[in-house]
């Protein structure tokens, strides 16, 4: 199956995202990866993507939908690919239907996960990383077993991302409520949207969206 997780920063989006890779043999698509990706490949996509970054403009989406394209045709997803961080707007949607169209290939699902913002703000000022291995934590939903050590490799070290404060929470939540969230209304008129509560405990939102995939 071929998935878009919708949500605002701090739904949770990829902690679903990484568990659908394990679990059901997906690919995660997520923009900024494969931008960074590309931009050390060498190939000429990537130099054309490391030559916009460097003179600090915007991706075009022509770029982005190129590097999806190139994953589509290259990578194995015996389980399909999950599309994070993309489509951001009504015009990306347009452009990755047409994509997946030329491809023979289907958008299956639209998961909505839906949040409320005051939670956002607890969820997101409260999250860091462990700076070895990446595992996810939360100051209280979320603590490693052992204070201070990384549950999965053991590291001792944790990095917070900087714009986790509620300022830049506020910043990033005003754009995707201009530009993200006018695609639940257009996946609702094609009837591929479906919407489960974000906010619940992780292994019931887990559940939530195997039901709507299933």
């Amino acid at each position: 199956m071929n998935i878009i997780l919708l949500g605002p920063p701090g739904a949770g989006k990829g902690t679903q995202a990484a568990m659908l890779v394990d679990e059901r043999n997906m690919v995660q698509l997520s923009t900024g990866d494969m931008l960074r990706a590309a931009r050390t490949s060498g190939t000429e996509m990537g130099k054309m993507v490391a030559g916009v970054m460097d003179r600090g403009e915007l991706v075009t989406d022509e770029i982005v939908i190129g590097l999806i394209r190139e994953q589509l045709e290259t990578a194995t997803a015996d389980g399909g690919f999950i599309f994070d961080g993309f489509p951001r707007t009504l015009a990306q949607a347009d452009a990755l239907n047409d994509l997946l169209d030329s491809e023979g290939q289907t958008l299956d699902a639209v998961i909505e996960m839906r949040v409320d913002d005051a939670a956002l703000v607890s969820r997101i000022t409260g999250r860091y990383t462990c700076a070895n291995c990446g595992a996810g934590y939360h100051d209280t939903a979320k603590k490693p077993a052992k204070e201070g050590v990384c549950d999965k490799c053991g590291g001792t070290e944790f990095n917070r991302r900087a714009d986790d404060n509620e300022e830049s929470l506020k910043t990033r939540l005003m754009a995707y409520y201009k530009d993200t969230s006018p695609l639940i209304g257009y996946y609702y008129a094609k009837g591929q949207l479906q919407s489960i509560d974000g906010l619940a405990p992780i292994d019931q939102v887990k559940a939530s969206i195997a039901g709507a995939m299933d």
